[in-house]
């Protein structure tokens, strides 16, 4: 098969054109053709749009909007606060999923959030979301521990509880943190995982770490200085 590049296109029309006549009408095309062609931007971090967390590299405006979006939410934070989608508007951050009980990965994933939130910290315009798998155990109290235990004493970090079908529905159907396997589990299936997903300032996943490992903690921090070029 012919490969078809924007040349070949142009030419494409330019022919069809010609058969007809019509100055006018070539340079209607032409502009079209030009103005699509310009609209498709190539982006330094990709877009994930499904659970196979397939990178989209090259996207028109248009697409773009239409991309998956994270679902609208509203849980409380380890101050007794509400913290809700809303307060993400125009915000770029990291959503993961623990369990202040967790002696296995939890740990490990928590201390390479907080080297990437070192790099930030300070910027109000990157945040960070750990949501509780077992929130009829992480009461206030409980994250409000696990926070000062972990040295987590900033606005930019939010510890989060609330509905356990809400967390585990938004963390298999809005971000898909277990890729293909979280959309046929069960809402109330224990859901534990190491993953750590991107979101942009218009609520695009833009990235999925492994969050136990330090070289994955480094790939986020650059992503992120990529999304706030943006």
């Amino acid at each position: 098969m012919k490969h078809i590049t924007e040349d070949n296109m142009v030419t494409s029309v330019k022919k069809t054109v010609l058969q007809y006549g019509g100055k006018m009408l070539m340079l209607s095309l032409l502009s079209s053709l030009l103005l699509a062609c310009s609209n498709t931007a190539e982006y330094k971090v990709p877009f994930y749009t499904d659970a196979s967390y397939t990178p989209i590299w090259k996207i028109d405006a248009q697409a773009k909007n239409n991309l998956n979006h994270i679902a609208p939410f509203r849980f409380t934070n380890q101050y007794g606060r509400t913290f809700s989608s809303e307060d993400l508007k125009g915000k770029i951050y990291l959503a993961n999923f623990f369990f202040t009980t967790c002696k296995g990965i939890c740990p490990k994933m928590t201390n390479n959030i907080k080297k990437i939130y070192q790099h930030f910290e300070g910027n109000p315009r990157v945040l960070f979301l750990s949501h509780s798998v077992t929130p009829e155990i992480d009461s206030v109290a409980k994250l409000k521990a696990y926070a000062d235990a972990n040295d987590i004493h900033t606005p930019q970090w939010e510890l989060l509880t609330g509905k356990a079908t809400e967390i585990y529905n938004l963390a298999r159907k809005s971000y898909f943190v277990e890729e293909a396997n979280g959309l046929s589990k069960d809402s109330t299936e224990f859901l534990h995982t190491e993953n750590i997903v991107l979101v942009d300032k218009d609520g695009h996943i833009r990235g999925l770490y492994n969050g136990t490992i330090a070289l994955d903690a480094e790939r986020a921090i650059e992503d992120i200085d990529a999304l706030l070029q943006e």
